[in-house]
């Protein structure tokens, strides 16, 4: 089963990941738990400069609050190979009240037209201590929303 990504979504980050010697599997390929991984490091590598930027201002989150994954998916449409690095775009889309959905295109760096994978995963922002969900950051949700 392969799932679809929405048309209606927004670029919010874009980076190339550097693939590791130690990456790739018994079959010669990148194995299929670290495009879990480029997806992963997108993820936080946005999210941390967000906020970052937002530290100390009127739209930093409170101490304490964060987010977590509460799903993933990946569709695996062809063997990336080391050496190289992959480009993972990500975008954002449908923010709720405490939730928001990412999405992942995966492409080696050097060939700019083709995706080697495409994933998502459900942001849920929670408040640690409370271990449970709280409303989005007012910046967070700007950007999701493309305000």
């Amino acid at each position: 089963m392969q799932f679809e990504l929405p048309g209606q979504r927004r670029l919010v980050f874009d980076t190339v990941v550097p693939m590791r010697w130690g990456d790739m599997d018994a079959m010669g390929h990148v194995n299929n738990t670290l495009y879990f991984r480029y997806m992963e490091i997108a993820r936080m590598d946005w999210m941390e400069g967000l906020l970052a930027r937002a530290a100390g201002g009127p739209d930093a989150p409170p101490a304490g609050q964060g987010p977590v994954v509460v799903n993933a998916f990946c569709n695996f449409l062809r063997e990336l190979r080391y050496p190289g690095a992959v480009r993972v775009r990500l975008y954002a889309a449908s923010p709720g009240r405490s939730s928001f959905d990412t999405f992942y295109e995966l492409l080696r760096d050097d060939e700019a037209d083709t995706v080697y994978a495409e994933g998502g995963a459900k942001v849920v922002w929670i408040d640690h201590a409370l271990r449970r969900s709280v409303e989005l950051p007012s910046a967070l949700r700007r950007i999701v929303d493309g305000a």
